[in-house]
Formats: C-alpha cells, sequence, structure tokens
C-alpha cells in the first residue's frame, strides 16, 4: 500500500499559516545582527516632524548662558568676600590676628575649627575668635603653628553677654547646634525676637561691645528664668577667615 498523498490545497493551508513564523523569524536574526540600528533608524524617520527643531537648539543655548551668568556671579561673590577681608586686614591694628580656617571635622561641626596660625604668631588660649559679623568663639588650645578654637555653638560653650536694649545680662550657652541658647539672670524680661546680643561693655575676659547674635525665640516659661534661641551674626558654618584678638 502506498503513503497517503495530502491535498495540493492542505499543503498550501500549511506554507501560509507557517509563513508569518518564518518572517518573525528572519526580524529577530536581523534585529540580534543589526543591535537594534535598523529600528531606530525608522523610529527617528517617522518621529521626524514631532521634532522640536530649532527650539531644542534654543534650549542649549539658553542652559550654556545661564551656566555662564551663575559662574560669573559666584567670582563677583568671591571677589566681594577677598575685597571685605583684605580691607579688614588693612583697617586691622597690631592687636588682631587674621588667620585661615584649616580644618573641621563633620562630626565636631558645631563644636570647633582649627585656625592656621598659633603661638609663633602670638595666638594664646582664650583670645577672642571673630568672624565677619560677629564673635563666634575662644581660643581653646594652640600649638606653634595652629589654634583649636571652641565656637560658642558647642556643648559646655559658656559666656556672659549683653543685651543693649534692655540694659540686661545673659549667658549664652551651647547646645551642639547652629542656634545656642541665651540663659537669662531674670524671670522678668523685656527680651523680643530681634533683640541684638553684644558682649558686656565692662567685659575683661572678652573685647568690650563686640556684637554676637540675634534674638529668635523666647521660651517664657522655662525655669527657673526664661531662655531664648539666638542665631549668630557670624555664621560659623560658612566662615573661613577669621580674626584673633590678641591679648
Amino acid at each position: 500500500m502506498g503513503s497517503p498523498q495530502w491535498p495540493q490545497g492542505s499543503r498550501l493551508r500549511s506554507a501560509q499559516q507557517l509563513w508569518p513564523w518564518f518572517v518573525l523569524l528572519l526580524v529577530l536574526g536581523l534585529v540580534r545582527l543589526s543591535k537594534g540600528a535598523g529600528f531606530a533608524d525608522g523610529f527617528a524617520l517617522l518621529s521626524r516632524p514631532f521634532w522640536p527643531g530649532t527650539a531644542q537648539r534654543e534650549w542649549v543655548e539658553a542652559a550654556q548662558q545661564q551656566e555662564q551668568i551663575s559662574r560669573l556671579e559666584l567670582l563677583e561673590r568671591d571677589n566681594a568676600r577677598l575685597r571685605e577681608l583684605l580691607a579688614l586686614d588693612q583697617q586691622s591694628s597690631g592687636d588682631w590676628i587674621q588667620a585661615a580656617v584649616i580644618s573641621r571635622t563633620a562630626s565636631g561641626w558645631w563644636q570647633q575649627l582649627i585656625l592656621g596660625k598659633g603661638s609663633v604668631e602670638g595666638v594664646a588660649k582664650d583670645d577672642a575668635v571673630i568672624g565677619p559679623g560677629g564673635l563666634i568663639g575662644r581660643v581653646q588650645s594652640v600649638t606653634p603653628t595652629t589654634s583649636r578654637v571652641r565656637l560658642l555653638t558647642a556643648p559646655g560653650s559658656r559666656i556672659g553677654v549683653w543685651l543693649p536694649r534692655t540694659q540686661q545680662h545673659g549667658l549664652l550657652a551651647g547646645l551642639g547646634t547652629a542656634r545656642p541658647q541665651l540663659q537669662f539672670l531674670d524671670k522678668d524680661i523685656q527680651v523680643r525676637p530681634g533683640d541684638l546680643v553684644s558682649t558686656s561693655p565692662a567685659s575683661t575676659l572678652l573685647p568690650p561691645n563686640l556684637p554676637v547674635a540675634v534674638v529668635q525665640s523666647l521660651n517664657a516659661r522655662a525655669v527657673p528664668a526664661p531662655t531664648a534661641l539666638v542665631q549668630l551674626i557670624a555664621p560659623p558654618d560658612a566662615i573661613d577667615w577669621v580674626q584673633v584678638k590678641v591679648r
């Protein structure tokens, strides 16, 4: 008995059902060989009418101009800061020493900083350290070429201060944060936010009448006396040059 013969129509239908798979395999093979370049070219050709045209170039040029403006502003600010430092240096008497901040640690950011001048230049323990705007701390220790400054924001730091408007004394205590606490000696205070805090006019340990801080907020219910949080006028986190008052 002979083998069965498939009708011509059945073979045609089978071929019609299989050819899409052959085409798909061929396309996949071409994509693999070309790494998708053909699809990318086709997509670019189809999407070209929707491209922004000259707008894209204008965006790039605007971004470049903004970058140049930003760089110019930063240079101008840096030049202004350097001019202020130069003027400050020219106005300083022999009792003041200019010193650069050469080191500080992230863990002690609000506690201390290291200056690039020490006992060779005349810096001594307990000397007052002033930043642009006001007092920031006192020298804690010195080496021949460096000095360690304890900031007013450091925990345990305490100095006597004066409020010129209300003619009251207080104690400025560091909390280890950006804002020290002002502890009043009297329960009856007339202090309000915005009041200036300075060193005492009669101070002997620190230069008198130095600006220190501005009152930010009050806690009238604190015991045994009201307290306030203050903002130092000279921000210790952004200072890279200081003056040391040599005694």
